[in-house]
């Protein structure tokens, strides 16, 4: 997962052959696109069009549907541009600049620790972001590297205008379901197009895209991938792993299964449950299945065997310097310190501030309207860091959108929400008691919904506009509920800042610089949902002695039909059976080094050309959050030629077909 900017070039001629050059990297680099929501994609035309996958615009996709027009069922093709939809929640990102701030940051931060730290850190941070923003159409974010042993400021052009050209059927999208998610062989059509629109109306003209290769990858291809991984924890502490495992992960896995078997209940009352959830379903389900697969990779003794060896190894470097022996030997204590303090604080933490008691969509809003009113009139600096000037055009877009909100959906998630409140924290808890008073959830959650006007884009504005004296002045039940618990949430995050965050980020530095004395800047640092390029090739692996084959085809998406949901062709598919040559590459794996935040990422080949799109790896990259295995972690991706040909002959693309190929070499 390297940094444009530290790309080791000269190991991939080594090893392949093949040098990218400065001008080669900066093409790639100029053609990523980050998606604000979680995931990546890229440009692959000069006039805007962007490819990702189905999966990082299924809400756009759900928000644009209505009980008449289900696109989501029946997919999405915009047969002229007129016809291209704008997603309400969609921002993309390019990044045009990066600049190492670590001597301004470690500058201000020098000598301190604890909320001291934390708060100068945060401040210079938004300092920073706000002198580099010049205008809503420039994004800057202070990253951090190498846990804190490095800052770089990432300069982005801003993108809010994205629209919708091309989107399959869900059910082709995600075929083979759950069973399949995270599985090999695969047979999925994971794809989806978006385009990119500029400040006049018109789609953005653009000098750096990825043109189509003419011929697709084979079985030991080099292959690039360009994306923005999430985040891994490939250095952290032996002890926040183990936190990790004992702790933080069987907490996030019997919620989500909570919830799962929620939603699913849900979903199973009416066709019209299925139509306005199915995706959100889709997204908890992947989420359970992820933290699974790091929870088993963490219960592995081999893998926190080696971690284990690589801290001692540490450890005796910096014992056997005296300098930062002096400085830096006490940090894995304090850090272990810390985690201790937050195994009583976690649930309170992830209930009452960090969303797990409120999943909804409405009193998020309230709540961000609530923190607003507050925020906005302090000095950038001193803001908490969800509201300074640098995140104020995604705010307005999050809060402004006009996108459905399901108000069944939200009562049963609300009713849930207080329920795990109630029942984790205690009936009699302060908390728990200014949230639901003598009501029962279900009717709480029923009155607020019914009572608020939230739903209405213009009363948010409203209110947003209002500021302080609007938001108090305002009766909406919802509004009413993020007041009477903001105080107590802002406290509990407060102390989880001061007493567990400041602390890590502070050790979390010192280990990193230590590590950086010790071992120099030879790796990568763990991701941070920032650009990032890897290189692997075309390949399959054995998996209990038997060899899983690099490619499936067309051919094998027909055979696994059964007629029966998750594994059913859509009609467009079973239509144009033999219109594409049943040997014609569908999906691959490759052993590119991917995580969750890649879904979306081009797979280019040594020209630079799209051979592949990323949407999903195998169940072993699920434990590449804390290390990566090349023998068996695959990223597994759409091939180029099966994408373009089921474009063409399933979904009659013209259009689009016609824009692809102009720049095929």
């Amino acid at each position: 997962m390297w940094t444009y900017d530290a790309f080791p070039s000269a190991a991939v001629k080594a090893a392949y052959g093949f040098e990218p050059s400065k001008e080669w990297l900066d093409q790639v680099r100029l053609s990523s696109v980050r998606l604000a929501g979680g995931c990546s994609a890229s440009f692959v035309s000069p006039e805007g069009l962007v490819m990702t996958n189905h999966h990082c615009i299924r809400s756009c996709v759900q928000d644009l549907s209505s009980p008449k027009r289900d696109y989501l069922a029946t997919g999405f093709l915009a047969k002229e541009l007129k016809d291209e939809l704008r997603c309400p929640k969609v921002e993309a990102n390019q990044l045009v600049e990066m600049t190492d701030v670590t001597a301004r940051l470690q500058g201000v931060t020098k000598g301190l620790s604890g909320p001291g730290f934390n708060t100068a850190l945060k401040a210079e941070m938004s300092r920073i972001e706000s002198e580099c923003a010049t205008g809503p159409q420039v994004r800057c974010d202070v990253v951090t590297l190498f846990n804190g042993g490095r800052y770089h400021l990432y300069k982005y052009r801003r993108f809010q205008d994205v629209r919708l050209v091309f989107a399959p059927e869900f059910s082709m999208a995600a075929f083979g379901g759950d069973p399949d998610n995270f599985n090999f062989p695969r047979f999925g059509y994971d794809a989806a197009f978006l385009r990119v629109w500029d400040a006049n109306g018109q789609p953005l003209k653009t000098a750096h895209y990825l043109p189509w290769a003419k011929e697709g990858a084979r079985e030991g291809d080099l292959v690039f991938v360009s994306g923005h991984p999430g985040g891994t924890n490939r250095q952290i502490t032996v002890a926040e792993l183990e936190f990790q495992r004992d702790v933080a992960l069987p907490f996030a896995l019997l919620y989500m299964a909570e919830r799962r078997g929620m939603l699913r209940e849900y979903v199973s009352g009416s066709p019209e449950r299925w139509r306005t959830t199915r995706a959100k379903l889709r997204s908890v389900e992947n989420a359970l299945k992820a933290l699974r697969g790091r929870h088993q990779a963490l219960a592995e003794p081999a893998l926190l065997a080696d971690k284990r060896a690589a801290e001692a190894d540490l450890r005796a470097k910096v014992e056997a310097d005296p300098k930062l022996k002096a400085t830096h030997a006490g940090s894995w204590d304090a850090i272990a310190r810390a985690l201790d303090a937050y195994r009583p604080l976690l649930a309170e933490y992830r209930l009452k501030e960090d969303g797990y008691g409120f999943p909804s969509e409405l009193f998020e809003i309230a709540k961000v309207l609530v923190r607003a009113a507050d925020e906005l009139p302090k000095p950038n600096t001193e803001r908490l860091r969800d509201f300074t000037e640098g995140h104020l055009p995604a705010l307005r877009q999050g809060l402004l959108r006009e996108a459905p909100i399901t108000p069944e959906l939200e009562v049963v998630s609300l009713t849930f929400g207080f329920n795990k409140l109630r029942e984790t924290l205690g009936a009699d808890e302060p908390f728990v008691q200014a949230v639901l008073g003598r009501e029962a959830p279900e009717d709480l959650a029923r009155a607020l919904v019914k009572g608020t006007r939230l739903f209405d884009v213009k009363e948010r504005q409203r209110l947003l506009e209002g500021g302080k004296v609007a938001v108090e002045a305002s009766k909406d039940p919802m509004i009413l509920l993020a007041r009477r618990v903001d105080a107590r949430a802002r406290e509990v995050r407060k102390r989880y800042e001061d007493s567990v965050e400041s602390v890590l980020k502070k050790n979390g530095e010192l280990l990193a610089q230590a590590r950086l004395a010790a071992y120099g800047t030879t790796g990568y640092p763990d991701a941070t949902f920032t650009l990032r390029l890897n290189y692997g090739v075309v390949k399959g692996w054995e998996e209990n002695g038997r060899q899983v084959p690099a490619l499936t085809t067309f051919a094998g998406a027909y055979a696994r039909h059964t007629g029966k949901e998750p594994f059913r062709l859509p009609d467009s598919w079973l239509e144009a059976q033999g219109k594409v040559p049943g040997e014609t590459p569908l999906d691959m794996a490759t052993t590119n080094d991917i995580i969750g935040g890649n879904s979306g990422s081009p797979m280019v080949d040594r020209e630079g050309r799209v051979v592949g799109l990323v949407f999903d790896g195998n169940l072993h990259s699920l434990g590449g959050d804390y290390a990566y295995v090349p023998e068996n972690n695959r990223a597994v991706g759409v091939h180029g030629e099966g994408l373009l040909a089921a474009l063409e002959h399933v979904y009659g693309a013209g259009r689009l077909v016609k824009e692809l190929r102009a720049h095929q070499r």
